[in-house]
């Protein structure tokens, strides 16, 4: 067997298109055609990366095992699979994802063993390039309504992307869904923002401004109205198990034409509307208690590029205290071991660590670790964090859900149906 057969076969086993295995290889820009020379011996890779190729993993630990009966879920706007992983636990089958950042799609890839397709606005529902499916799943992308951003909402051409799994909705109608946000998305706009996407949801009349931008496709679909029962809440990670102060508002969705239309007449529900109250959203979880330590490595262990400099150090001192002379709250924050929780990571942490730094005996404090990051998301101790670098990693579990918050809802979604159709 010659070296491009030997490369294609590979390739062919792992489900990759030459595009991916090239970026899994970290080549340029013309991977791709580097890769179809390789594998039509136009040309020979190096001796290294043919190793390389011959010794790419082949076992994923959480890819798809197909389960009996279970429902069938979408992770769009995927990241790493946060949600996919806190549905895969409660027994649902992944049967497609996006995600357009390339690294955050090689750690995807890791885990699951599929590479997330690309760009939302590239997919067409109508042909099928999405299957059919009981859940959408997405963490549409916050930046628009977040504090660390400017809260531009629509105007940011981020906060349109709603309008791209609004497109989805009506085109597969699925029976349930989930989207996740940043708590801001409440108080957007004078609380606008929030209420013409449970509006759009729930298929009620407004008036979306023309000047807002979107797909086509999207503003076509918006003809077309979605019958959902709609709620959201903002949970908080550190009641349900994580020491971490994050808060996020997620978004419940049932669609009413598939609920209601199997309903017969029965003496338990005289309303029809009333089924919708057997959906509860998760409580905190009680007599548990949280600690930083719960997350930290073993300080021995730690690498020493995790301390931060002095001259970094000495400008978060500076930043806290004009701050403070300005009489707010903003600047670095320091946590030991003996914290209950800490602040909010967030994709910005990559960049100087000021919103969670661990303080060190003798020594300036330090950033958590890649490690540390996954540990305070919720991710467990197999999850693959060794493909890109410690920034890319920084900046995907800033990005992430918290798992064990998402499978909270999780449960409480699938118990949902489940009564129902226990009882219908």
């Amino acid at each position: 067997m010659d070296k491009g057969q030997i490369i294609k076969l590979k390739r062919n086993s792992l489900g990759l298109s030459q595009r991916q295995l090239a970026m899994l290889l970290h080549l340029n820009e013309t991977g791709e055609r580097t890769i179809r020379g390789w594998e039509n011996n136009e040309h020979e890779p190096s001796d290294e990366v043919l190793f390389k190729i011959k010794n790419l993993r082949i076992d994923f630990p959480y890819s798809r095992k197909e389960i009996h009966n279970g429902l069938r879920i979408i992770d769009l706007f995927a990241g790493i699979g946060g949600m996919r992983l806190a549905f895969q636990n409660q027994n649902c089958n992944c049967v497609f994802s996006s995600e357009i950042d390339k690294y955050s799609q090689k750690t995807y890839y890791s885990n699951f063993g599929e590479y997330p397709q690309g760009d939302i606005n590239d997919f067409t529902p109508a042909k099928d390039t999405i299957p059919n499916h009981d859940i959408l799943l997405a963490g549409f992308p916050c930046q628009a309504f977040s504090q660390a951003g400017l809260k531009k909402g629509f105007e940011d051409t981020r906060g349109t992307l709603f309008y791209e799994i609004q497109r989805i909705l009506v085109a597969k109608r699925p029976r349930m869904f989930l989207l996740e946000n940043v708590k801001q998305l409440r108080g957007n706009n004078g609380g606008k923002t929030l209420q013409t996407i449970m509006n759009v949801l729930r298929g009620l009349d407004q008036d979306i401004d023309p000047s807002i931008e979107m797909s086509k496709e999207a503003r076509m679909a918006l003809g077309k109205k979605l019958n959902y029962y709609c709620d959201f809440k903002i949970l908080r990670s550190r009641d349900f198990g994580l020491p971490q102060n994050r808060e996020r508002l997620y978004i419940v969705g049932f669609d009413k034409d598939f609920y209601k239309g199997k309903i017969k007449k029965t003496k338990l529900l005289e309303d029809l509307n009333d089924i919708f109250s057997l959906f509860k959203w998760p409580t905190p979880l009680k007599g548990v208690r949280t600690s930083v330590q719960q997350i930290l490595e073993d300080n021995k262990a730690i690498d020493q590029k995790f301390t931060i400099s002095q001259k970094l150090l000495d400008g978060h001192i500076r930043r806290k205290d004009e701050h403070k002379e300005k009489g707010n709250g903003f600047g670095f924050s320091q946590f030991s071991n003996t914290d209950s929780y800490t602040n909010t990571i967030s994709a910005r942490y990559y960049k100087d660590g000021s919103e969670i730094l661990i303080k060190q005996k003798n020594k300036r404090p330090r950033k958590l670790t890649p490690r540390e990051c996954a540990r305070l998301q919720g991710y467990p101790e197999d999850f693959i964090i060794d493909q890109v670098s410690d920034n890319q990693l920084y900046k995907q579990f800033g990005n992430s859900v918290s798992v064990p918050v998402v499978e909270e809802i999780a449960k409480s979604m699938l118990h949902f149906d489940h009564t129902y159709n226990l009882i219908f």
